[in-house]
C-alpha cells in the first residue's frame, strides 16, 4: 500500500493527513503553535514554530500509523495565505512573520492605490487590502529598512516550511496570486508593480505549479520526521485553493461554500481575462492554467462563536442550535449583519460593525441564534450574486467547514442561495487538497479531476424549498440595504468605541 501526506499549515496549528489511493485518511495528527499580538492590529508568528510543529506532526503520524516510511510516495502542502517571511542569503529569518490577519498596513494600501491606480486591478486583479503581502513588504520598507536591505527572498508560510524541509526556494501560483505582486493572467511576477514601489523583482522566488516537485527531504529533516531522504516534496497551494481541490471544485461552474472562522464562496474559472474590478478576489487555482473567483465574509463562524460565548456560554453549539428549527425563516423579523470584525466582500471596510435590527420582547434566544445563521448566510450570498452576475449559473454548491456540520444550517444555505447544497462523505478541507497534489504529482492519477473522482464522495444533498426561497429573497433585499444606511451612523459611533 502506498500513501501520500497532506500538510495543512494553519494559523493556530499544523495538520497532517496520511491518505491512501482511495482517498481514505488512514491517520491524522495536528500540532499547535502560538500567535503573538505585540501591538494592537499586529499579528505575528515565529516561522520556526511552523517547522517544529510540522516535524513533530509528521513523526507522530508515521509512528502512530505504523506505516513504513518507504510507503510514503510524497508530501505536499496547503498554507495560510499572504503571511510575510523575509530571509537573508543564507535562509535565516530576519523578523517574525507578519500574518494575513495583521491590519497595521492601511497607510501602505493607500500608497499602493495612489501609485498604481487602475493598473493594480488590471495586473494583480485584486484590491489593496491589509491582509495581502505587498502592503506588509512596504511596511517593512518604511519602518524597518535595515531588515529589507538584508532580505534575499520573501516567502509565504508554507513556502518557508517547504524551504526548510528541502533547501529549495519556490512559490506556487495560487499562493503568489495573494501577494499583489503577481500578474495573475500572465502567471509571472510583475516588474511594473515592484519597480513602481521601489522593490527589486529579485526579492520574489521562482514560480512553480502546485503539483510540481520541488525537491526531496534534507537528511536532518528526514531523520527528525521519520521519513526518507527520497520522499518527494511537491510545491502545494494556498489554503483556499487546496480547500477547493478537496471539495472537487475542478470544472466550470463548480462552486464551494466554506464556513469556518471566516466564510468563503469560491467558484472555478477558466477565463484568465475576467476582470471583476476587485469586487471579489480573482486568484490562480492549484490546477494548471485555471483560476477561481472568491468572496470572503470576515466573521462567519466567528459571529456564531462570539454570539454563543457572549449570550449562551453555558451551552454547547449543539444545544444552542437545537431550537433553530422551531423558528420560521426570517427569525420573526430579526435581522443580523455579521460585520463584527469589519467586512471584506462586497464591502472592503475594516471599520463597519455589525447589528441586530428589529428586536422586540417576543424574541427568544432561538430567534437570535437563527438570525445569526441567516445573517452569515446572507453575507455569503452577496458573493454568490457577484459570481452569478459574471455570467455563471450556480445550481449546486459544495459545503465544507463548520457550516457543513449542522443540517438546519445546510438547509438554510440551500434556501438562501437558491441552490442544492452538497455535503461530502469525508471532509478534510485543505489538508485533503494538499494530499491530492502529492498524489497527482506522484503519478497516481492522470489529472487532478481524476484524483477528485477517486478521493471525493458526496454524502447528502439539501435541495432548496421554493416557499423558503421566496421568503429569503425578500429578506436578502432588505439585508443589502443595511450597509449603506448604517455606514454614516457607524462612523459617528466609532468615536465612542474604547
Amino acid at each position: 500500500m502506498k500513501y501520500v501526506i497532506g500538510v495543512d499549515l494553519g494559523t493556530s496549528a499544523v495538520k497532517t493527513v496520511l491518505v491512501d489511493p482511495q482517498g481514505k485518511v488512514a491517520f491524522e495528527h495536528s500540532a499547535a503553535y502560538p500567535l503573538k499580538r505585540p501591538q494592537p492590529n499586529w499579528s505575528e508568528q515565529n516561522p520556526e514554530d511552523w517547522v517544529n510543529g510540522t516535524l513533530v506532526s509528521l513523526r507522530r503520524l508515521i509512528e502512530t500509523s505504523g506505516v513504513d516510511p518507504s510507503q510514503v510516495d510524497g508530501i505536499s502542502f496547503s498554507g495560510q495565505m499572504h503571511g510575510l517571511v523575509l530571509v537573508d542569503s543564507e535562509g535565516k529569518v530576519l523578523r517574525p512573520a507578519i500574518l494575513w490577519n495583521d491590519t497595521r498596513t492601511t497607510a501602505q494600501c493607500r500608497k499602493i492605490e495612489k501609485t498604481l491606480g487602475t493598473k493594480l486591478i488590471d495586473i494583480a486583479r485584486n484590491k489593496a487590502l491589509e491582509g495581502f503581502t505587498l502592503p506588509k513588504i512596504l511596511w517593512v520598507q518604511e519602518n524597518e529598512p535595515e531588515v529589507l536591505a538584508q532580505a534575499h527572498q520573501f516567502l509565504l508560510p508554507k513556502d518557508y516550511v517547504r524551504f526548510r524541509l528541502t533547501g529549495d526556494y519556490a512559490m506556487d501560483y495560487s499562493d503568489a496570486a495573494g501577494t499583489l505582486l503577481l500578474d495573475v493572467g500572465a502567471k509571472e511576477w510583475s516588474p511594473e508593480i515592484a519597480e513602481a514601489l521601489g522593490l527589486p523583482v529579485s526579492l520574489c522566488p521562482r514560480l512553480v505549479e502546485s503539483f510540481e516537485q520541488t525537491g526531496t527531504l534534507l537528511p536532518e529533516i528526514a531523520e527528525a520526521s521519520g521519513l526518507l531522504t527520497s520522499t518527494k516534496v511537491f510545491a502545494g497551494g494556498a489554503d483556499n485553493a487546496c480547500g477547493a481541490l478537496g471539495a472537487g471544485i475542478l470544472g466550470e461552474g463548480r462552486t464551494m461554500c466554506s464556513i469556518g472562522t471566516s466564510g468563503v464562496v469560491l467558484s472555478y474559472e477558466t477565463n484568465k481575462d475576467l476582470n471583476l474590478e476587485g469586487k471579489v478576489h480573482f486568484f490562480n487555482h492549484s490546477e494548471k492554467d485555471a483560476f477561481y473567483i472568491m468572496g470572503v465574509t470576515l466573521a462567519a463562524g466567528h459571529s456564531l462563536t462570539w454570539f454563543k460565548e457572549t449570550f449562551a456560554a453555558e451551552k454547547s453549539f449543539e444545544e444552542l442550535l437545537q431550537g433553530v428549527t422551531s423558528v420560521p425563516a426570517g427569525s420573526g423579523g430579526l435581522l443580523f449583519t455579521p460585520y463584527i470584525s469589519g467586512e471584506r466582500t462586497p464591502h472592503p471596510d475594516a471599520n463597519i460593525r455589525g447589528s441586530f435590527i428589529g428586536m422586540d420582547s417576543g424574541h427568544t434566544l432561538s430567534h437570535f441564534t437563527r438570525s445569526v445563521l441567516e445573517g452569515i448566510t446572507f453575507s455569503l450570498r452577496e458573493s454568490i450574486e457577484i459570481v452569478r452576475e459574471s455570467g455563471k449559473e450556480i445550481t449546486e454548491i459544495v459545503a465544507i467547514g463548520g457550516g457543513a456540520k449542522n443540517e438546519a444550517w445546510l438547509q438554510m444555505q440551500a434556501d438562501i442561495f437558491g441552490a442544492s447544497i452538497i455535503k461530502l462523505e469525508s471532509e478534510q478541507g485543505p489538508a485533503m487538497g494538499a494530499a491530492m497534489l502529492a498524489a497527482y504529482g506522484s503519478g497516481w492519477f492522470t489529472s487532478l479531476a481524476e484524483c477528485a473522482e477517486a478521493f471525493i464522495r458526496p454524502a447528502e444533498v439539501f435541495k432548496p424549498n421554493a416557499e423558503q426561497v421566496a421568503v429569503y429573497d425578500g429578506l436578502f433585499a432588505l439585508y443589502q440595504e443595511v450597509y449603506g444606511q448604517t455606514r454614516e451612523l457607524n462612523d459617528k459611533l466609532a468615536a465612542y468605541r474604547k
